[in-house]
């Protein structure tokens, strides 16, 4: 966790160059959100979708991120509906989920979590297994161009159901359908609750995580972004083994003479280990807080929460892991120790079986991170050990 008053000043200066180069992990990451511009061009132009604010890639590069900086929702859906549009068939979809994969593993990202509504893709005449099926295989693209590029990335998937529908039920048995029991393959992970918050409590979704609950399916839910502490609650109540986004849980905190207490709710989410996936730009994009200075990020990092950074929607952030990882770097002073930490939070908290995180911490996040380490060999790290290693 971080804890710059321990630790004293990092004895080594956190370069960009070095980030860039380190392994990552990404928890929360929405598929269609992510395309690249000229992708989103190429495929509205196929498409015959002429919604688009331009048809040249910069200027809807440009476009995208003002959406995002717009500070509401309704800005933010807008934009997904462009994407939407361009994505109903299967072609399509693989394309932009190869893509995802060759982009993330191209900023060192070792294991990636993509989320997608099957239930937004069927427009063009697509079943809902249809674009998992669609989906999967562009993973599987992906994680072979990246490989033969150099670059050895795991690709999951996660569905989500949109919490102001009523299609939940549907794609709770989707999901536990193509679980690794069910399927010939291991890439889809888990289900996910997103839409907007305001109005739409899981309460309305009984029937899905009743589903969920009897085949021990993994579940997030967004919540504590769009709307407070009643929707986190909810979200925990309803069974969610991490939060999708959620700082504003920092309103259940309150002060005193003795410092900062946790509340009943706040208190839980800690102490239980609820994994909450962070992403710190789309946080500011949605007005959660002003600025990124003002992000509460450290304070439940230094408070013990299991914190994780994500990218949230990269095309709407104009950002990338690397990006989110040097904002803490920048303004909140985080050094090499708790990058290591944050990455083994999200590996830890990944809904990948055992052996596969395992292997990924092992071989691909914990080397990296030695090398940064006495040189000469006397210290060493384990990243399974809850003491901060000393990196410089």
């Amino acid at each position: 966790m971080h804890n710059s008053s321990e630790m004293g000043p990092d004895p080594r200066r956190v370069e960009a160059s070095v980030v860039a180069d380190l392994p990552k992990v990404v928890l929360h990451d929405h598929l269609t959100g992510g395309m690249r511009p000229t992708t989103l061009v190429e495929l509205a132009a196929q498409a015959g979708y002429g919604g688009l604010p331009s048809d040249e890639p910069e200027e809807v590069a440009r476009w995208f991120v003002e959406a995002g900086n717009a500070g509401n929702f309704s800005a933010h859906r807008e934009a997904f509906a462009h994407t939407t549009a361009v994505t109903q068939t299967a072609d399509a979809l693989t394309r932009v989920a190869r893509e995802a994969v060759v982009d993330l593993a191209g900023d060192r990202v070792v294991y990636a979590e993509l989320r997608i509504a099957p239930e937004l893709h069927v427009e063009g005449g697509l079943s809902m297994q249809d674009v998992v099926d669609a989906v999967v295989e562009g993973l599987r693209q992906g994680e072979r161009a990246a490989a033969e590029a150099g670059h050895e990335i795991t690709a999951r998937l996660i569905l989500s159901a949109m919490r102001d529908r009523d299609r939940s039920a549907e794609v709770a048995r989707l999901l536990v359908d193509n679980l690794p029991d069910n399927a010939d393959h291991d890439y889809v992970v888990a289900f996910d609750l997103a839409g907007p918050e305001e109005g739409n409590s899981p309460d309305k979704h009984s029937e899905a995580f009743a589903l969920l609950r009897d085949h021990l399916a993994p579940v997030t839910i967004h919540a504590g972004e769009g709307a407070g502490l009643e929707s986190v609650r909810a979200a925990v109540v309803a069974g969610a083994n991490r939060i999708g986004h959620g700082p504003r849980v920092f309103e259940d905190l309150t002060s005193s003479m003795d410092g900062i207490e946790l509340q009943r709710l706040s208190g839980h989410i800690r102490d239980r280990c609820i994994p909450l996936e962070l992403c710190p730009s789309s946080n500011v994009q949605t007005g959660i807080v002003d600025a990124i200075a003002d992000h509460p990020f450290p304070l439940l990092d230094d408070l013990g929460f299991t914190c994780t950074v994500n990218t949230g929607s990269r095309l709407l952030g104009g950002t990338t892991m690397t990006r989110e990882m040097m904002i803490l770097v920048d303004v909140f002073d985080y050094g090499y120790t708790e990058l290591f930490q944050l990455t083994c939070n999200a590996i830890e908290s990944a809904f990948a079986d055992l052996p596969t995180r395992e292997r990924i911490l092992d071989t691909l996040i914990y080397p990296p991170y030695l090398e940064l380490t006495d040189q000469d060999g006397d210290g060493e790290i384990d990243p399974c050990e809850e003491e901060e290693p000393t990196i410089g």
